[in-house]
């Protein structure tokens, strides 16, 4: 399986564990709310839902169908499709939540892994945030390598490319230093009582993230930073 198929297999685990949907309505959702499946097809989605249906990790059931009936069960009409996870399809989302490796640290894999950081647990989150930091730190310390080399052959105008692309990766990593800040308070802190929980809430506590202090945080699938 290429690494493309493999983020697109998570993405749809990840979703379908929220609730049952239809092709179309997962394709809707690939698309607006992680934005590196803009490119992809129901040529691309509904191959990768019939292996992941074949592996058992999802079931096919005809809209309207009491639950559990599968879709190849009704016949003699058209039917809109769902595709629901198996217990076997969470176990399986399950550990490839639990994966930190540097696959979880890329570009694409990244901006998906942390779509789902709320079904992530913070041990496994951290080893992501860290990663995903000495990958950028590492891409950065060679960007300025490579500029401070050429820039006496560039011209003005990618001489100023290179230069954008540097301040998007130094803005990434400091949007991850203020996630691995936040996330560090968060394990350190004792887990508070129902009534001092009541007034974090209240108080707009934003729980595991750093509270927003203007401008825009960067899209971690940002095209800027590959």
């Amino acid at each position: 399986m290429s690494r493309r198929s493999g983020i697109l297999e998570f993405a749809v685990l990840g979703l379908l564990r929220e609730s049952p949907m239809h092709g179309y309505e997962l394709r809707k959702r690939l698309n607006t709310s992680l934005g590196v499946f803009r490119a992809f097809s129901y040529g691309t989605l509904y191959p990768c839902l019939k292996a992941l249906v074949a592996s058992g990790w999802l079931i096919e059931e005809t809209d309207g169908a009491p639950e559990g009936v599968p879709a190849a069960a009704l016949t003699g009409r058209r039917a809109k499709i769902v595709y629901r996870l198996t217990a076997a399809g969470k176990e399986h989302f399950e550990e490839l939540l639990a994966h930190s490796g540097p696959d979880a640290w890329e570009d694409e894999h990244f901006g998906v892994r942390f779509a789902f950081f709320g079904q992530t647990s913070r041990d496994v989150r951290m080893r992501v945030l860290e990663g995903r930091r000495s990958r950028l730190e590492e891409r950065l310390e060679k960007m300025r390598t490579s500029l401070a080399r050429s820039h006496e052959r560039l011209d003005d105008y990618t001489l100023e490319l290179q230069r954008h692309g540097m301040e998007s990766v130094e803005r990434e990593v400091r949007w991850l230093n203020d996630l691995i800040e936040s996330e560090r308070a968060g394990r350190d802190q004792r887990a508070p009582g129902p009534a001092a929980q009541d007034k974090k809430n209240e108080s707009g506590d934003t729980g595991g993230l750093p509270r927003h202090r203007g401008g825009s945080r960067p899209d971690p699938s940002d095209d800027t930073t590959t």
